[in-house]
């Protein structure tokens, strides 16, 4: 009895399911839902070709001011942060051995008058005279330097920057410097440039120099120099950037952000919600719409600057295509979809 039951249990499921399945006998076509996605239609414009990079301002002069030889300081006229002028004495050192070598030299002056006349008259070999006049030009040079290293003047009319001795201190050789002088009413910045501009940067370009301690404010300076080795570890290659300073509102050690403009190219412009990123690489990359066989592309494209609310494409997408600018996330490529407005 029970096998009966289950027999015909049995029969009733294997019915049903023939049932079910007569049911797509009329080959009804399953509706697909494609992904809706919005586009739009993208064009070329002239954008002007710009690059940023950071700089570092420094002073045009900078000078350390000491003696080339050891002797004692004997008095510093000046202090951090006063204006000089070229040819201001800065510091005295010692005097007393360029005292001893001026009498020296006056000496050998007077003996030489002396010798001379005794060779005139037959009293001295020529051999004697041309020592007693090696002598002399020796005792010259040498009163000539300590004479210099006794008064340490300013070559530049600058700003004292630094001072790192007192008076009577021993300066030594390899101890450093006195005093820093640096000219600041001119300055430059120093930036290291991609190597892809490398043709591009010209001597007296003009250059837009921003700093973010003076927010809303541009200053201009030009390329006075162009380091011409590329560092190939980092790709770039130095620029000396010149500034006029004449208020002094730019110090040396501030940072700043460089602009250098290289003119303008035909590119195309897309809206930067359009352009996607792909996780785990550099790659960036957007949906091209085909409409004739109503499926999107995916391209990888070169992107430049962001203007607006709108990226420059420097390769991967044409004038004229459209581009999908909503419902992309989910997208594969060439996969079909439904345009909404």
């Amino acid at each position: 009895m029970k096998k009966s039951i289950i027999a015909i249990s049995a029969f009733a499921l294997s019915s049903i399911l023939v049932g079910c399945g007569s049911g797509n006998q009329n080959n009804v076509p399953v509706e697909v839902k494609l992904p809706l996605v919005k586009t739009t239609t993208v064009n070329a414009d002239e954008v002007a070709q710009q690059a940023e990079f950071t700089g570092s301002v420094e002073p045009f002069v900078r000078n350390n001011i000491s003696p080339s030889m050891g002797l004692r300081i004997d008095k510093i006229h000046v202090e951090v942060g006063d204006r000089v002028k070229k040819g201001q004495l800065l510091v005295e050192m010692d005097k007393r051995q360029y005292f001893q070598s001026a009498v020296q030299l006056a000496n050998l002056e007077a003996d030489y008058v002396r010798m001379e006349k005794l060779f005139q008259e037959g009293g001295i070999s020529k051999q004697q005279l041309d020592q007693l006049e090696t002598q002399l030009k020796v005792s010259r040079h040498a009163t000539e330097n300590l004479r210099e290293n006794a008064d340490l003047i300013s070559p530049i009319n600058g700003i004292v920057t630094e001072r790192m001795f007192d008076p009577g201190d021993m300066y030594s050789i390899g101890t450093g410097r006195i005093v820093t002088v640096m000219q600041m009413d001119k300055l430059k910045v120093m930036a290291n440039i991609s190597e892809m501009y490398f043709p591009h940067v010209k001597l007296g370009m003009p250059v837009d120099i921003k700093l973010d301690i003076y927010p809303g404010e541009d200053f201009v300076g030009k390329v006075s120099l162009i380091y011409p080795a590329i560092d190939a570890t980092t790709r770039t290659f130095q620029v000396e950037i010149t500034i006029a300073n004449p208020a002094l509102k730019l110090r040396p050690g501030m940072m700043c952000r460089t602009t250098l403009a290289f003119g303008s190219e035909n590119h195309v412009l897309v809206p930067d919600i359009s352009v996607l990123k792909q996780t785990g690489s550099s790659e960036r990359y957007l949906f091209v719409f085909n409409q004739a066989e109503n499926t999107v592309e995916r391209r990888s494209v070169e992107i430049g600057r962001l203007i607006g609310s709108n990226y420059e494409i420097i390769s991967g997408v044409k004038d004229g295509e459209q581009v999908v600018i909503a419902g992309m996330q989910k997208l594969l490529d060439g996969d079909k979809v439904q345009i909404v407005k």
